[in-house]
């Protein structure tokens, strides 16, 4: 069996510039982060089910959830297996009468389900060096210390650029109270 590296679920992100939207997967035991790029009707199913918003009736992933407890299976754990052409791939592993069953899945919807069973989330540790990105004060850091590392975090640096990550809740600024720079004071 292949090395598995726990994560939890950091963030989900909210790109003000575009309709994508960002899960950052943060290492149980170590500092990297996981980045997958998900649509924003996916970002919203998770984020419902982390603030555990109640709705009047059963969502896409909660209708998958209670169809897998109504067949006596039960989902164990989420995987992220692999990385191939930039598409991240996963598997929701289930058990029914002691079989392990592995479910073909997109990583945001086996997420999704993870949140709503309460199950740990696993990343492949090669799809984790290879996809996986430092703490955003280390890095210039790690730009300095290994070669080829620039290319494969400028694309994470421009988008995290453009999220709202830390929106204000009261701005007091009024755009219109600016001094006019030909108006003495």
């Amino acid at each position: 069996m292949s090395e598995m590296i726990q994560v939890s679920i950091d963030s989900v992100r909210v790109s003000l510039m575009s309709p994508q939207r960002i899960i950052l997967l943060r290492e149980m035991n170590g500092e990297r982060s996981l980045p997958i790029f998900v649509g924003p009707c996916e970002a919203e199913a998770i984020t419902v089910a982390l603030q555990e918003i109640e709705m009047a009736r059963p969502l896409t992933h909660d209708l998958l959830k209670n169809i897998v407890n109504t067949f006596g299976a039960k989902i164990t754990r989420i995987e992220i297996i692999a990385l191939r052409e930039n598409i991240f791939f996963g598997n929701i592993i289930t058990e029914k009468d002691g079989e392990v069953i592995n479910i073909d899945a997109r990583p945001s919807d086996a997420i999704a389900m993870a949140v709503r069973t309460h199950v740990p989330v696993f990343v492949e540790a090669s799809v984790m060096d290879n996809a996986g990105i430092l703490p955003e004060e280390d890095i210039q850091e790690a730009e300095n210390s290994q070669p080829g590392q620039e290319d494969r975090l400028s694309i994470f640096e421009d988008f995290f650029d453009q999220l709202d990550v830390n929106p204000k809740e009261d701005d007091t600024t009024d755009e219109n109270s600016e001094t006019d720079p030909d108006t003495e004071t």
